[in-house]
């Protein structure tokens, strides 16, 4: 059976255990998420502080900072976006801030979580594709002990490449294996996306609920331009 190689397929994220996982988040992604935060963690984010602790080039923060008062970001990796150079696992907890919001390293984002719930205030976000649901040990070691108060699905698909940000209504050259040429075609993506989040003081039981289509909506001039280190 041969491989298959449609474009949305090759580009499911599947990363070298050494990563550093370099995929930008569109901004748009993020405010998905911020318009939710005032009735999810009942304080208004305009009045609160955040910290991105992967913050990479900084799309997610362009995003945090249109509605959190203060935002901090960090990243294990300078990527030239002026960042502090830190390493958030390693070394004694950081100082606590109502919000830790991030796209976490998917080999680490337990570890990610773990951090984040000790050091928030008030909650967490966590930007992780739909499988990270699945697995038995990740449900022992964290879904059994911590569940999420909220699991929000994004009824369209994020388009996430590697190294870069890309604007799905744009086409791009790319290989076509069953032309056997080059084409030009939108970006796409095999990889599902939702947003797990934490409130600190809600122990119910997990609610499920979709993000509906909002791209379009969300989506501002610029964003697919934003160079690195604008903040």
């Amino acid at each position: 059976m041969s491989q298959n190689r449609s474009s949305a397929v090759m580009q499911q994220r599947r990363e070298p255990h050494d990563s550093l996982e370099d995929f930008p988040t569109p901004p748009w992604a993020t405010r998905a998420l911020c318009h939710l935060c005032e009735w999810i963690g009942g304080l208004p984010p305009d009045q609160a502080d955040c910290r991105d602790p992967a913050a990479n080039r900084g799309y997610m923060v362009y995003a945090l900072r249109e509605f959190f008062a203060t935002v901090h970001a960090a990243d294990i990796h300078d990527y030239g976006a002026g960042f502090a150079v830190e390493d958030y696992l390693f070394g004694p907890l950081p100082s606590k801030v109502d919000w830790t919001i991030t796209n976490p390293p998917f080999r680490l984002a337990e570890q990610f979580i773990e951090r984040a719930c000790e050091t928030s205030t008030v909650g967490v976000g966590m930007f992780v594709r739909t499988s990270f649901l699945e697995g038995e040990g990740r449900f022992k070691r964290l879904f059994r002990k911590n569940p999420p108060t909220h699991v929000l699905q994004f009824a369209e698909r994020v388009v996430i490449h590697k190294g870069r940000i890309v604007d799905p209504d744009v086409k791009e050259r790319v290989w076509s294996e069953k032309k056997g040429d080059w084409i030009m075609k939108k970006p796409s993506t095999a990889t599902s996306y939702c947003w797990l989040v934490w409130e600190t003081n809600n122990r119910l039981p997990p609610k499920f609920g979709w993000i509906p289509p909002c791209r379009k909506r969300l989506t501002l001039p610029g964003d697919y331009s934003l160079p690195v280190g604008r903040r």
